[in-house]
């Protein structure tokens, strides 16, 4: 059976060339479609969409001159090559780290191996989640402006160094007290870990995306370059218009509902669970391969 099909493929393919492939082969083609794929996600929703344009318009005006032999120009860009490699790498520092942080946030291979094993998950409970979206509407009502970010798996210690520590329990009248009008605490952001608020009056970077809206002020500005530095959802509301808006991965979605704002938090919560029960399912195994040595 075999040999009559060897015979019909020679007969009717004897031009056609029909590679080796074994299971190794097709498993690292799909590896390299995954990360291309990746890596062009990555690019069409940063700044280096822009540095992509430019690197093809160069390489067209290279391949022109090497079409023409202009030597000076190729000379030039052969020893330009590694300065641009260089400058490229300091101009996009930010959106190379958010690439890794993002690798990092992956779960297949935490979930494997929890190099985070002795850290615990820190997740906030309904009370909080009630008391954040309670506390945004409250406020919105009476055009108080408010800037809350809601801290996931990449710590915020920079950016919590740079305001008052703090350690109290999350409520909407807590809330509400630190955005008053004149009060120590009112200018700046809060950040929130799990049920406590550990800082106020904190900087946030400002995003320097020039698409967003010039009705928004410093306060949405900040809430996006954060959602961009980080994973953390950042809650803002308007001073002006007392809109209630929410920030995450580089999104701003302006003035939500409550329920709205509870799905996110709800979102993230649930997320927590679920790396907090993957962590203690690995501690279950690591104290029963204790007892059982």
């Amino acid at each position: 059976m075999e040999s009559k099909i060897s015979q019909i493929m020679g007969l009717y393919f004897t031009d056609w060339y029909f590679p080796d492939l074994r299971w190794t082969d097709v498993v690292e083609i799909i590896i390299v479609a995954f990360l291309i794929y990746q890596i062009m996600i990555w690019i069409k929703n940063t700044k280096a969409w822009m540095l992509l344009k430019g690197i093809l318009f160069l390489a067209i005006f290279i391949l022109l001159a090497a079409i023409f032999k202009m030597n000076t120009i190729l000379w030039i860009a052969r020893n330009s090559v590694s300065v641009l490699a260089i400058a490229a790498i300091v101009v996009f520092q930010p959106e190379l780290r958010r690439a890794l942080e993002k690798l990092g946030e992956k779960k297949f291979l935490t979930a494997i191996v929890p190099i985070d094993a002795g850290k615990e998950n820190e997740r906030f409970s309904q009370k909080t989640l009630d008391g954040i979206t309670q506390a945004c509407f409250s406020m919105g009502k009476v055009k108080t402006g408010a800037l809350i970010v809601v801290e996931q798996a990449i710590r915020l210690t920079e950016y919590e160094s740079t305001g008052i520590a703090l350690d109290c329990i999350v409520s909407s009248q807590v809330l509400i007290n630190i955005f008053e009008h004149n009060t120590p605490l009112h200018d700046g952001a809060i950040i929130v870990r799990g049920n406590r608020i550990v800082s106020a009056t904190c900087y946030l970077p400002l995003s320097d995306n020039m698409g967003i809206s010039k009705e928004l002020g410093t306060r949405h500005r900040a809430a996006l370059g954060m959602s961009e530095v980080s994973d953390a959802l950042i809650i803002v509301v308007s001073e002006e218009t007392g809109y209630v808006s929410v920030a995450q991965g580089g999104q701003l979605v302006r003035n939500v509902t409550p329920e709205y704002l509870k799905e996110r938090l709800a979102g993230i919560q649930n997320k927590a669970v679920e790396n907090k029960g993957i962590s203690k399912l690995w501690k279950g195994r690591r104290k029963h391969e204790k007892k059982t040595h």
